[in-house]
């Protein structure tokens, strides 16, 4: 099991205390959330605080579902393609032979 660092990070002017395994990454991804509700607030300026939190949440969980499904079909697409493979492999082994 990976042992838990502890990391402080500021989110929409509030500073969070946080028990993470990759503070690297704990703080590429507060950072990015900040960012969200940054740009959210930036653009609703009359919008409480808890309304640019929500449309902030439901931006990023669209790209979250944005990139699944891209995913998705990659892996879907991927797993044809090396049907098709073995299909022809298969009967490039039969054809050869003798």
């Amino acid at each position: 099991m990976t042992e838990k660092k502890k990391l402080k990070v500021k989110i929409f002017d509030k500073e969070y205390s946080l028990l993470v395994e990759n503070q690297d990454i704990a703080a590429e991804l507060a950072k990015y959330v900040n960012n969200v509700l940054e740009e959210t607030r930036d653009e609703l300026p009359e919008q409480s605080t808890e309304t640019v939190a929500i449309i902030s949440a439901l931006n990023i969980a669209y790209e979250l579902f944005v990139e699944k499904n891209r995913n998705r079909e990659f892996s879907i697409q991927a797993t044809e393609k090396v049907k098709k493979i073995k299909l022809l492999l298969n009967e490039s082994k039969i054809m050869s032979s003798p």
